[in-house]
């Protein structure tokens, strides 16, 4: 991958209230010119992600709740926290299935850079920012890991992250490898291959988790899903949908929440954003 030159590097240093300067002009480029709207309305959205006590409170917050859940989740083998999982499943050992990005690792970094130079999300520029391997832990995340892994309980990751080809690489998918990477940097260490689930890594693995989930439901009995979408748990809930048919799904399943799905904030993208009609404001309730 030839990784496109920087005018800084925001890669290296992104918290973006180290550029105060930077982030001024960003806002009043973006606010003069009224294009990258999202990228303007992230500001405060990263802002809180990287600064706030509030965000990390949440987020060890749902991992110290997700252990507490552990001990009842072992010791029913009829407890299963996936929908895919058909049949009796209590001969099957125990896995929870976690999602990757802005669940176990922190990108707003990347997220960063596209603010501070007002673009989008970039398919080329995400996996050069994969293939540095520098994602940070989300709070909380690499303790309930260790744990579950103390307990010999499997944790799978089922990411968005895409197999793709690399310039310059004869690995089919050196995603799969910088992720791996990443995490034992960031703290989760012992991660093989097989427990990472990438997209389009076999035919059929598309954007849609179902499918993944259903390979996972085969050898384990899926105990606890972590996600930051609605997509990390449910199918169908990313496109042809409206926010109150998602709101109704939610409702549909309380008993879940906080028992055997674990949802992190994120509140910069995701499916919740991506269904929404233009213009957006038509959301927007006033008083």
């Amino acid at each position: 991958m030839v990784v496109p030159p920087l005018p800084f590097n925001l890669f290296k240093e992104t918290k973006i209230m180290k550029y105060p300067f930077r982030l001024l002009c960003a806002c009043i480029v973006l606010s003069i010119t009224g294009c990258s709207a999202s990228q303007n309305n992230n500001v405060n959205s990263l802002l809180w992600m990287q600064s706030s006590a509030e965000y990390r409170s949440v987020s060890i917050q749902v991992y110290s709740s997700a252990l507490k859940q552990v001990d009842e989740a072992l010791r029913d083998n009829t407890w299963t926290a996936a929908k895919e999982q058909a049949g009796n499943c209590s001969s099957l050992p125990p896995a929870v299935v976690m999602d990757i990005d802005e669940t176990v690792l922190d990108n707003s970094r990347y997220m960063g850079r596209s603010v501070l130079e007002g673009n989008d999300w970039d398919p080329i520029t995400w996996d050069a920012w994969v293939a540095r391997c520098e994602a940070e832990a989300i709070a909380g995340s690499v303790e309930f890991v260790g744990e579950m892994q103390r307990r010999n309980v499997q944790v799978i990751f089922i990411t968005n992250r895409a197999c793709m080809k690399r310039q310059g690489s004869t690995d089919p998918c050196p995603q799969e490898t910088d992720t791996a990477e990443n995490l034992a940097k960031a703290g989760i260490t012992g991660v093989s291959p097989e427990n990472l689930f990438l997209a389009g890594e076999k035919q059929g693995w598309g954007s849609e988790k179902k499918s993944r989930r259903e390979e996972v439901a085969k050898k384990y009995r899926i105990i606890m899903l972590f996600g930051d979408d609605l997509g990390d748990f449910l199918p169908g809930v990313k496109a042809g949908i409206t926010p109150e048919e998602r709101k109704v799904l939610v409702e549909g399943n309380r008993e879940n929440w906080g028992r055997r799905w674990f949802m992190l904030p994120n509140p910069t993208y995701g499916s919740w954003l991506n269904i929404l009609h233009e213009p957006k404001t038509q959301y927007i309730k006033n008083y």
